[in-house]
């Protein structure tokens, strides 16, 4: 996944927060209840999001999705099983560590 689209969504999400937040901060009613203004500031900023920044949540998403499939082709149980077994020798290969090659050496 390519830091670009998380950096760039993160960027535009914080500035749909930062900016209302300025405004309402610039009256004297926001500067007196700076907390209501935290909040609606963070209500403009979820659905300007929703509403203008749908492609570059569909870029990140798509990022966080093939990382998630290629990490569980990866670390699939079957391909450590076929590695595990490919490393043990076979039937009759020398190095068997029976007891019996312990008993003959």
């Amino acid at each position: 996944m390519k830091a670009r689209p998380v950096l760039l969504y993160s960027a535009l999400r914080l500035l749909a927060f930062l900016v209302p937040f300025g405004i309402m901060m610039l009256f004297e009613i926001g500067r007196q209840f700076y907390w209501l203004s935290a909040i609606f500031a963070a209500l403009i900023g979820l659905s300007l999001s929703l509403l203008f920044l749908r492609r570059p949540l569909d870029e990140v998403s798509m990022g966080i999705a093939e990382r998630r499939a290629a990490a569980r082709a990866a670390a699939s149980d079957e391909a450590a099983e076929d590695a595990a077994a490919d490393a043990l020798p076979g039937p009759g290969e020398a190095g068997t560590g029976s007891p019996q090659d312990d008993r003959r050496a």
